[in-house]
């Protein structure tokens, strides 16, 4: 058997053929690389390196120091302060109700705690961490730190918390901060403002704190810190230090506040006091009232529920946002339109016999007093508020003319306070009721917008604002809580300057004769004879009562057998000294029947202690309690006082 023979050239032929390929694969394979090494490392240096720093480098927020808000004596209404937080970041535990229970045997975690915890969550991502415990003591938080290999996703965190050290006083004006929220995430995008947010939690909500939110804020700082590859900080490589955001100093003194709510004991209603020189707020009371401190760390279900499913709405700021009819306050704003368009100027009188009635009809538009006061000339219409005098005055005036005149003491407007969520109120004309109701125009219903019935509302502010606009002789200062914003770097201040919002030519005898009409008031025979009772000063004012529920034509009025939420609103408005005024103040208290014996000593106490610096000498439960025959001084309650 013959052996087959190898080709060993054929053989290194293939072989060198395959070591060939093999070598242009590599080289080929090498070029690439190569290729891909000028590309990451040239080409795109800066990228790459900007990516790998990111990793190694973290930006952490420094959340700036919240500014103060502090009332015009430098008396502290909101503040910060630091505390320990427990918190959990959903995303890096793996039983969330397992982790939360053993932490419980460790550090006391309510049931509130745990509802506080689930709303925050629902509002927040998986990857922020949320508060299962706030406010730790150093025990606490030693017991937990000795513990926290434990607890993967679960950290102590150090954050700033704000404070209202007065509770519930002024809580409608100065407002609160709460968690943020989608919502407000969506208007930060909106106003351009959401990077300065990163790291910061809370928001002003309401009142002060969120019209001047981005004052109050400050600017966010931010750290550069080195990580490691478990995501620990190793060093701070720089920092960019916050900017602590500007102090506010108000006009409102929190003493006078203070008089001011005790002064309404257990009523509800509104006070808004303004200086009519400078639109200066004096006091701004909304009651009842309610403790901002809750809505800082989110507010529990059960004091939510109490808050607003209350009967007494202590949420509503009344002062923006509840309207009444002005009832008789309404009247000295007619009369100076009557006046100033020439009708019954003096010596112009009426016969009041009790009613009014227009031409052809036999309805009969009743007067507060039955009898009707007899001669009645202007400056005595003001005084015993003769409702026979002001239905005929408003028929000749005529609806436009009437509502025209009025509007400039701001009625049917927004006053621009600087605190969100006012409303207009309403001055009605014919158009609007075609627009509204798709309905005419009624001639009686002007005759009872001469007394501030029918659809004309107003809030408080507004009924404040008109009457420092009568007190300025037609001069409208923009109202203002704010009265200087101070710096919270260099402490140095901003004066905010008094603005004039509009301006009505009056002719000053018209003026004087609806003052002293005014100012009669509160002398013997007056609607609120008690209320300027020994005063040391002069007093302008005008009560009022508005009606809740109707009554129809041959019922009489019947406070007695009445659901107390359906008795009148009683509503008082002054300014003093009247001949040279530095107050003008309006108070409503809801269902409170008369405004000369429930209203109006409430606005003394606000006036004697803002003119005369003196503390109410009555104990604050009487403000609560029925009128007693003697409400101030020696001077009895007239008929008068108990009709308006």
């Amino acid at each position: 058997m013959v052996a087959e023979l190898k080709n060993y050239i054929h053989e290194q032929y293939y072989f060198r053929l395959r070591l060939g390929v093999a070598g242009l694969i590599v080289l080929s394979l090498f070029t690439l690389l190569a290729f891909r090494f000028y590309y990451l490392q040239i080409l795109h240096y800066d990228h790459y390196q900007t990516l790998a720093e990111n990793n190694r480098i973290s930006l952490v927020p420094t959340i700036p120091n919240r500014g103060l808000i502090l009332d015009k004596n430098g008396v502290v209404l909101a503040h910060n302060f630091f505390v320990y937080t427990l918190e959990i970041t959903p995303s890096k535990v793996k039983n969330l109700d397992s982790t939360i229970a053993e932490l419980g045997q460790l550090i006391e975690v309510s049931s509130q705690d745990k509802k506080r915890f689930k709303k925050f969550r629902e509002q927040s991502h998986s990857f922020e961490s949320a508060p299962i415990r706030t406010h730790l003591n150093e025990i606490e938080a030693a017991k937990f730190a000795v513990n926290h290999f434990r607890f993967p996703g679960v950290e102590i965190k150090s954050r700033l918390f704000r404070h209202y050290p007065l509770g519930k006083l002024g809580s409608h004006m100065v407002g609160y901060i709460g968690r943020i929220n989608d919502k407000d995430i969506e208007n930060l995008k909106k106003d351009g403002v959401y990077s300065n947010y990163k790291g910061s939690d809370h928001i002003g909500k309401s009142g002060l704190e969120q019209f001047y939110e981005q004052q109050l804020h400050g600017v966010t700082g931010f750290q550069q810190v080195e990580i490691d590859a478990d995501g620990h900080a190793v060093r701070v490589l720089s920092s960019n230090a916050p900017i602590p955001g500007d102090n506010l100093i108000l006009s409102a003194d929190s003493k006078l506040q203070e008089i001011a709510e005790t002064a309404f004991g257990e009523r509800r209603g509104a006070l808004v006091a303004i200086n009519p020189k400078t639109g200066e707020v004096l006091t701004y009371v909304s009651q009842p009232t309610f403790n901002p401190n809750l809505f800082v760390d989110g507010i529990d279900s059960e004091n939510w529920k109490l808050l607003n499913e209350s009967l007494d709405k202590p949420l509503i700021n009344r002062p923006l946002r509840g309207i009444y009819p002005p009832g008789s306050t309404f009247k000295p704003f007619v009369a100076l339109a009557g006046l100033e368009a020439g009708k019954r100027n003096p010596p112009f009188s009426i016969q009041d016999g009790g009613f009014f009635t227009l031409a052809g009809s036999s309805h009969r538009y009743r007067d507060w007093k039955p009898s009707g006061h007899g001669m009645v000339d202007m400056q005595k219409a003001i005084t015993v508020s003769c409702d026979t005098f002001f239905y005929g005055l408003a028929m000749e005036l005529g609806i436009e003319r009437l509502t025209s005149f009025v509007s400039h003491f701001g009625f049917g407007r927004k006053s621009d306070l600087d605190i969100k969520g006012e409303i207009g109120g309403l001055l009605p004309t014919p158009e609007w009721k075609k627009r509204r109701y798709k309905q005419p125009w009624y001639p009686g219903e002007t005759v009872i917008v001469g007394i501030g019935q029918g659809y004309t509302l107003v809030t408080p502010l507004q009924l404040a604002q008109a009457t420092a606009i009568l007190a300025n002789n037609g001069v409208a200062m923009k109202p203002h809580l704010v009265t200087k914003i101070q710096n919270g770097l260099t402490g140095k201040q901003v004066d905010i300057q008094a603005i004039v919002q509009d301006r009505v030519e009056l002719n000053p005898e018209n003026m004087a004769i609806v003052k002293r009409g005014m100012v009669d008031v509160t002398l013997p025979g007056g609607t609120a004879a008690s209320v300027g009772a020994n005063a040391p000063y002069s007093i302008a004012a005008k009560t009022g009562t508005a009606q809740v529920i109707g009554i129809k034509q041959n019922e009489k009025y019947n406070e007695h057998g009445m659901n107390e939420r359906h008795l009148d609103h009683a509503l008082f408005i002054a300014f003093a000294p009247a001949e040279d005024p530095t107050i003008a103040v309006a108070v409503i208290v809801e269902n409170g029947r008369h405004g000369g014996s429930t209203a109006g000593p409430i606005a003394r106490k606000v006036m004697d202690y803002y003119l005369l610096g003196k503390m109410p000498a009555i104990e604050p439960s009487a403000v609560a309690a029925p009128v007693p025959a003697s409400a101030t001084g020696t001077a009895t309650i007239t008929e008068e006082e108990l009709h308006d």
